[in-house]
């Protein structure tokens, strides 16, 4: 059996391609972490209808999992945090996301919002909130 060399190489060219394009998406899974630098959950951050969104898939500390979102209002009032919608309506602009909003579980505050990948570490996320002039940018990790 011939093996033609150009189209293995144009394979694996598509290949590496496609998994360096998957590796700079916001999309996949994100380590948050506290203050201390300790990692408290994990958010999923997906596609949903055209617009990006994320949710809490796990926390990390077991006898917290079952908390609700006490201070939230609305529908979210009262709901389990692992589960939660707290990424919603981003959308992309150039090489950030915006427009969307970002929930605390822990507070209930609603923020708009920017993300952006780390120019130098793709598997770095920033997220910044704002609240008027003022904002907060915590940097997330990709989860391997």
């Amino acid at each position: 059996m011939k093996i033609n060399v150009s189209l293995i190489l144009i394979f694996l060219c598509a290949f590496f391609t496609c998994f360096q394009m998957q590796s700079q998406s916001i999309f996949g899974k994100w380590q948050v972490t506290n203050d201390a630098g300790k990692v408290n959950s994990i958010i999923e951050i997906y596609e949903n209808g055209g617009e990006v969104a994320g949710k809490v898939i796990r926390i990390m500390k077991e006898e917290d999992r079952d908390q609700t979102c006490e201070k939230c209002s609305g529908e979210l009032k009262d709901k389990p945090i692992e589960g939660l919608k707290v990424i919603t309506g981003f959308e992309k602009d150039g090489e950030e996301y915006s427009g969307g909003t970002l929930i605390d579980p822990k507070s209930g505050k609603e923020y708009k919002g920017r993300i952006w990948l780390d120019q130098e570490n793709p598997n770095k996320l920033n997220v910044r909130g704002y609240v008027a002039f003022f904002y907060k940018t915590k940097t997330w990790e990709r989860v391997e």
